[in-house]
C-alpha cells in the first residue's frame, strides 16, 4: 500500500489533475507528458511500483516533481529512516549506487534510493547490468535531468523493458500560457490575459520557475485575489518595461530608440547576458523567416506552425512587414556569427560590444 504523507496544501495528485485539463485544451507535449504522469502516478497509488524509474528530458519540472511524488509517497516517516537513500550524480560511482540498491530494507517493504543529477554519473552505462535484474524490494530513481539517457545505449533499452521511463520534453510557447493559468488557478487566484502575459514574457518557458513564482502568491495575496501585472514587478522584480520580450519587440518592430534603451538597462543592471538575450531574438527572427513561407497566414494557422500562443502571432505579422524574407535571412545568419564571438570564437566582446553588433545587424 502507497503511503501520502505529502505535508503540502497543493498536492501533485491536484497539480497533475489541474495541468492534465489544460493540457488536453492545448494538446501537443503537455498532453502527452500528463498522460504519462497519471499512468505512473496511478499505478504508484495502485501499489504497481517499478524497481527503478528513469526520469529524464530537457524539462527539469515534472522529473524534479515526480521524484518528490515517490519520495514523499512510497515510504511512511518512520520507513525512510532506515530506507530512503539520496545519493548525487557527481559524488558517486556506479558501483556505490549498485551496493546501495542490493540492500535489504529493515523493517519496511521497500527501500528508495534516489540518485540526482544523475546525467553527472560517470560511466552510467555500467548500470545496464543492475537494471537487468534490480532488487526487487528497492525503488531507484535516476533524476537525469537537461537531457536524456541515450536511447542507442543499452541501459535505456534495459530499463524499458524492467522498469519504468519517463521523457520530460519541453513544451512549445504556444502551451505556456495554459500552464500559468491553470498553475494560478491551482493555487486558487486568477489571472487575466495580460498578467498571463507578462508572466510569460518575464519567465519564457521555464516551468519551474513559473510554478514557484505563483507559489509565493499564497503568502503574498488572499485566496481568490486577482494576480495583476503590478503584483507580478513586485514579487518577480521585473520592470515590464524591460523584460527581454520587450527588447526583441522593438528590434522586431524596428524601434531602434527603445531597443537602445532597453539594451542600455540590460548591461547597467546586469541581469541579463548574451547568452540569455541572443537565443529569444533569434527565435524571433527564425519565426519572422518561417512566416514569410507560410501560404496560410491566418492567426490560428501561424501559431499552430510557429508552436506559439496566439497572441503572439500579431508581432510576428508586423515584424515580417518590416523585415523582407531575404533580410532576414541575413540577420538570422548574423545571429549565428554574434554567437560565435559570444562564446570566444574568432574574438573576445563584452555584453555592450556585442549588442551594438546586433543593433547594426537588425536595425540598419
Amino acid at each position: 500500500k502507497v503511503k501520502n504523507t505529502s505535508g503540502f496544501g497543493v498536492t501533485f495528485f491536484d497539480a497533475i489533475h489541474a495541468i492534465f485539463y489544460c493540457a488536453r485544451r492545448s494538446k501537443a507535449v503537455l498532453l502527452g507528458l500528463m498522460k504519462e504522469l497519471k499512468t505512473i502516478i496511478d499505478d504508484i497509488k495502485a501499489g504497481r511500483i517499478s524497481p527503478i524509474y528513469a526520469l529524464m528530458g530537457e524539462e527539469p519540472y515534472y522529473i524534479d516533481r515526480l521524484t518528490e511524488f515517490i519520495e514523499e509517497n512510497i515510504l511512511t516517516p518512520d520507513e525512510k529512516g532506515f530506507n530512503f537513500t539520496v545519493m548525487y550524480g557527481p559524488d558517486s560511482s556506479v558501483e556505490e549506487i549498485e551496493l546501495t540498491c542490493k540492500r535489504y530494507p529493515m523493517m519496511a517493504e521497500r527501500q528508495v534510493v534516489i540518485v540526482r543529477e544523475a546525467q553527472q554519473l560517470k560511466q552510467i552505462d555500467n548500470l545496464a547490468v543492475y537494471a537487468a535484474k534490480p532488487t526487487p524490494s528497492t525503488v531507484l530513481v535516476l533524476a537525469h535531468k537537461y537531457k536524456s539517457i541515450d536511447k542507442r545505449k543499452v541501459l535505456y533499452k534495459t530499463i524499458k523493458e524492467t522498469g519504468v521511463v519517463f521523457e520530460s520534453k519541453s513544451p512549445s510557447d504556444r502551451e505556456i500560457p495554459d500552464f500559468i493559468e491553470r498553475t494560478a488557478t491551482l493555487h486558487g487566484f486568477k489571472m487575466d490575459a495580460k498578467a498571463i502575459k507578462f508572466m510569460f514574457e518575464c519567465m519564457g518557458n521555464n516551468l519551474s520557475r513559473i510554478a514557484k513564482e505563483i507559489e509565493k502568491f499564497d503568502m503574498a495575496l488572499p485566496k481568490g485575489a486577482s494576480i495583476t501585472i503590478k503584483d507580478i514587478e513586485e514579487q518577480v522584480g521585473m520592470n515590464k518595461d524591460f523584460t527581454i520580450f520587450e527588447f526583441v519587440r522593438a528590434l522586431g518592430a524596428k524601434d531602434a530608440t527603445k531597443a537602445y534603451k532597453i539594451g542600455q538597462y540590460f548591461v547597467k543592471s546586469k541581469e541579463h547576458s548574451i547568452h540569455s538575450t541572443l537565443p529569444l531574438v533569434a527565435n524571433h527572427f527564425t519565426r519572422v523567416l518561417a512566416y514569410h513561407g507560410l501560404k496560410d497566414k491566418s492567426k490560428g494557422a501561424v501559431a499552430s506552425s510557429l508552436g506559439i500562443p496566439p497572441f503572439a502571432v500579431d508581432e510576428i505579422a508586423s515584424s515580417a512587414q518590416h523585415y523582407p524574407m531575404k533580410t532576414v535571412s541575413k540577420i538570422v545568419g548574423g545571429l549565428r556569427q554574434i554567437d560565435l564571438k559570444g562564446k570566444g570564437v574568432d574574438a573576445s566582446l563584452d555584453f555592450e560590444e556585442l549588442l551594438k553588433e546586433l543593433y547594426i545587424l537588425t536595425l540598419n
